[in-house]
């Protein structure tokens, strides 16, 4: 619980096909953001902001039969600004990602909204948010 009461969210875990293809993806599209790997063993890999308290935000697990979950839902990472919005687009298409939604403004979603959304080569969908 926060000081506020409220639940904190401590992690998410996905089920990844090829582990070795999953961290040299989210370690291209998450650098911008300032993640990086906090750690590593041969069934998984947990990853975190460089600078926080050390604990892994986000865990991709082995898992020969994953597949992600269905319809609305998506994970959206904090960006420190739009340029690091745009360089997760890119780093997740050159990395084998797929686009669902180039960088740009989204003013639907508020007026300072600034996002992209991507599908990682497992078919997670994504998205990197400056607001």
């Amino acid at each position: 619980m926060s000081e506020a009461g409220a639940a904190v969210l401590g992690h998410i875990s996905l089920g990844v096909r090829d582990l070795a293809r999953a961290a040299a993806f989210y370690a291209a599209v998450l650098a911008p953001l300032g993640v990086r790997r906090i750690w590593t063993s041969p069934e998984g890999q947990g990853v975190g902001y460089a600078g926080a308290d050390g604990r892994e935000r986000l865990t991709l697990f082995l898992r020969p039969g994953a597949a992600p979950p269905g319809e609305g839902f998506h994970l959206a990472f904090d960006a420190p600004d739009s340029a690091a919005v745009d360089r997760f687009h890119a780093a997740a298409l050159a990395s084998g990602g797929g686009d669902l939604g180039a960088p740009g403004p989204r003013p639907h979603y508020g007026p300072t909204y600034y996002a992209a959304f991507v599908r990682d080569p497992d078919g997670h969908r994504l998205e990197a948010v400056w607001q």
